[in-house]
């Protein structure tokens, strides 16, 4: 089986789908690789490094796009989707939920394809986990930048002139992400608690050293996958309030919480970010589905009250050398699924993650999610 490893177009995006380590393990699977020269520019690795795992490196994109399997980062544009053709297979983050066009636009083009999101979230799939592997890196670089962000230091100094009080950070949300930037806080010596409406992720929290923000409130939100379900308004209101009022003890927050397919709960309101200490830092990761955090700004950063609101997005971008490694080697764990043992391309729809990660075959949007997104699209 051949795959080919297209240079990645969406604005901003540095990451790649294949790293030379990966492809000498997938060779040995009967799976080669073709990757078109300079994809992996963004993430520092030069078209003779790739070489040197004797993968091959194509000038000529038909030589890619005409792979058996194509692996991407991004969801394609429309001139990518073309490139494909009918009968294309394609790996990648496709956003199925929240994208309905290019679901619609997949299936009519014929191609068969999977999101690296919709990975089913058993035990046997882990590896292939690339929500939570771009997750680790988003947690970890938002905790950095926060700490330049603030005029502060992170842990307690003791020094000639007096002892300086480490900073106080809350982490919203206890998923990847926030676990991994409760980690890092502490690492750096902060003081962290964090809060989740998922009761269950309390002895996680607890074990990195955080203390868990105790709301009062009692409502345990954990869904199926052990994701959280999104709270009613009343609940989001009382949760709200006892934030804005818990708020005044921090000096940084890390916002985390995010609903699968829906626009983020919006958890520090305008008085929120009010009560907190001037100098104050708030990075929202959930800016690209609206915000954790009611003033956020989806690019950019802002101030209010003298708090900086920092709402980044694509942030395993700003790592591309360690988040392109992670997701590779998740999309090898894939590609191994799909070859039989001569090496030769076989997709077996019996398979739960082969099944559970397809979102169009045969013309047609078969994930139930992608589907109904896109007829909600069409009403």
């Amino acid at each position: 089986m051949r795959v080919g490893i297209p240079r990645e177009t969406a604005p901003g995006e540095t990451r790649v789908a294949a790293v030379p380590d990966v492809a000498r393990k997938l060779s040995k699977k009967g799976i080669e690789l073709v990757v078109e020269a300079g994809a992996g520019k963004g993430s520092h690795v030069p078209d003779d490094a790739y070489r040197e795992a004797e993968m091959t490196v194509a000038d000529d994109q038909a030589q890619v796009w005409g792979a058996d399997v194509v692996a991407k980062v991004r969801a394609p544009s429309a001139e990518e989707i073309e490139r494909l053709g009918e009968d294309g297979v394609l790996i990648g983050f496709l956003a199925p939920l929240t994208d309905p066009d290019t679901a619609s636009a997949l299936a009519s083009a014929g191609v068969t394809s999977f999101a690296m999101e919709a990975i089913p979230r058993i035990t046997r799939a882990q590896a292939m986990d690339a929500l939570s592997s771009q997750a680790t890196v988003a947690g970890y670089r938002a905790v950095l930048i926060a700490g330049l962000e603030m005029g502060r230091f992170f842990p307690m100094l003791t020094t000639a002139a007096g002892t300086v009080k480490p900073a106080n950070v809350l982490v919203l949300g206890a998923g990847v992400a926030g676990l991994q930037a409760i980690a890092t806080a502490r690492r750096l010596g902060a003081v962290v608690s964090a809060f989740d409406v998922r009761s269950a992720v309390r002895e996680q929290i607890e074990s990195l050293g955080a203390r868990f923000l105790d709301l009062k409130f009692e409502t345990d939100a954990e869904a199926e996958g052990g994701y959280a379900r999104e709270l009613t308004e009343e609940e989001q209101q009382r949760q709200r309030d006892a934030l804005n009022e818990a708020l005044t003890r921090f000096d940084v927050v890390i916002s985390t919480a995010a609903v699968p397919g829906r626009r983020a709960p919006v958890l520090v309101t305008a008085d929120g970010v009010g009560n907190m200490k001037p100098g104050s830092v708030i990075v929202d990761l959930a800016a690209e589905t609206g915000g954790n955090c009611e003033l956020t700004q989806a690019g950019e950063t802002v101030e209010h009250d003298d708090v900086t609101i920092v709402g980044p997005i694509n942030l395993p971008a700003q790592m591309p050398d360690h988040a392109s490694q992670l997701y590779a080697r998740n999309v090898a764990s894939l590609l191994e699924l799909m070859v039989d043992d001569e090496g030769r391309l076989k997709l077996d729809f019996e398979d739960d993650v082969i099944r559970g990660a397809c979102i169009t075959h045969d013309g047609q949007i078969v994930h139930m999610g992608a589907r109904e997104a896109a007829a909600a699209a069409r009403t």
